[in-house]
Order: structure tokens, then sequence, then C-alpha cells
């Protein structure tokens, strides 16, 4: 194991499980940030040099306090996930204020707070911030009124956070998931869909893993991520 620290904000039994088994089997010890602890401690049981932490991305104070306490027990991160997606699939006319702002909330304003919280260690020493975005940020459909304006406005800032934390050397990526995560609860929403119909989440690691390996001379700043079928 290295010295390195991997924190994943957003851990639950998709992504983020499988994010934190990656970056654990690449030498990072992984701090793991939710509000669910008594899930996260039953994963860090299972994953070598794995911590967890209690987290809500929607208050600032908790969230700058977890990341806080991450730095003071593990060291400076190194690579930062934002690992947060939450919203509700409702049409623009039976959507609420409270949801809307919510979403914006945990979806883009959890990633400044989060951002501006490593910002300082990684221009010093170098680092990686990937944010997991969504279709959703590109373009707003029928029922995603309440989370698309929350995932564009994340992707616009991660663009900011990347032009100008890049020259400092830290690596800003934007990771695009098209598609349907493959989760019991999914396959039972969708128990007709065949298995290469979903985004394994171990594939989805896999990609965010090699973002942090990447050279200088040739960052992606986007990347999306689709089952080899999806129609886009």
């Amino acid at each position: 194991m290295t010295d390195k620290v991997c924190a994943i904000i957003g851990v639950g039994p998709g992504n983020g499980l499988a994010l934190s088994k990656r970056f654990a089997a690449g030498g990072y010890r992984v701090a793991m940030l939710s509000r669910d602890q008594t899930r996260l401690a039953a994963y860090a049981r299972d994953i070598p040099g794995a911590s967890s932490y209690s987290c809500d991305a929607g208050d600032e104070s908790s969230l700058t306090a977890a990341l806080a306490a991450v730095k003071r027990d593990l060291g400076a991160i190194d690579v930062l996930i934002y690992n947060v997606g939450v919203g509700v699939w409702t049409g623009f006319e039976e959507s609420n204020a409270a949801d809307f702002e919510a979403s914006w909330r945990i979806n883009t304003l959890g990633l400044f707070h989060a951002g501006q919280a490593v910002a300082a260690d990684m221009t010093a020493r170098g680092g990686a911030i990937l944010i997991s975005g969504a279709t959703a940020s590109v373009r707003g459909g029928p029922k995603t009124a309440v989370f698309a304006p929350a995932k564009a406005a994340q992707r616009s800032l991660a663009q900011s956070m990347a032009k100008t934390l890049g020259p400092k050397g830290v690596h800003v990526a934007y990771v695009i998931i098209d598609g349907v995560i493959d989760l019991p609860r999914t396959r039972a929403m969708l128990p007709d869909k065949p298995d290469d119909f979903f985004l394994n989440p171990d594939d989805i690691a896999e990609a965010y893993y090699h973002l942090t390996q990447q050279g200088r001379s040739a960052w992606t700043f986007e990347l999306d991520l689709r089952p080899f079928g999806e129609k886009w």
C-alpha cells in the first residue's frame, strides 16, 4: 500500500463500493463518506485500508468536517471522487421548489465545498478530482426538471474547476454515466432486460482509476460511459 489517499463522497452498493474496492486494490488508503454509517462500516471490514466517515454532502459543515477528519487521520487527499447524484424524477409542472433546491445543493453546491476543501493541498502536491455526472448534465428531459438543472450546473462548475486547477497540476474530470447501473434494485425494476443492457459498476470503477493514471500531456476532462448497445 502507498501513502496515497482516495476520498469517495457518496458510497453505496453500486459505483461507490466498486470505486472503493478498485482504489484500495490500487494501493490507496480509501476514505468512504456517506450518511449511512452502518453500511460503510460493513464495507470497511471487507476492504483493506478503507475507513468510513459520516457525511451529508448537502450540508457544508458536515462535508468539510468529514474531509478534515480524513486529512487528520490519513493525510492529505490525493484523489477526491464526488460520486453524488441525487434527484427526483418529475416533470416541470409537478415539481416543487424544495426538491429543486435540494438537488442543486447536493449535486452542485456540495461539489463546490468539497473542491474548495482539497484545492490548496492538491495545488501544492498534485492530485485529481473526479466527478460522477449523468446524461442529464447535457440535456433535460420531461422527467428531469429537477435533476437536469443541478447536473448541468455541476458540469459547468467542473469545467471552471478544471480550467483553474488544471494548470496548477490538479486533474479534474467529469464522467457522464449514460445508462442504468447494474444493481439488485434496478434488476428488479427491469426484469426483462438482458445483462448487457446494464452498466457494470466494476467496469465504471476501472475507467475512473484509469483517469488517475493519465499523463499530463493527455488528460481527459469529459468521459462518457455507456453500454455498447445504448442508443444515444
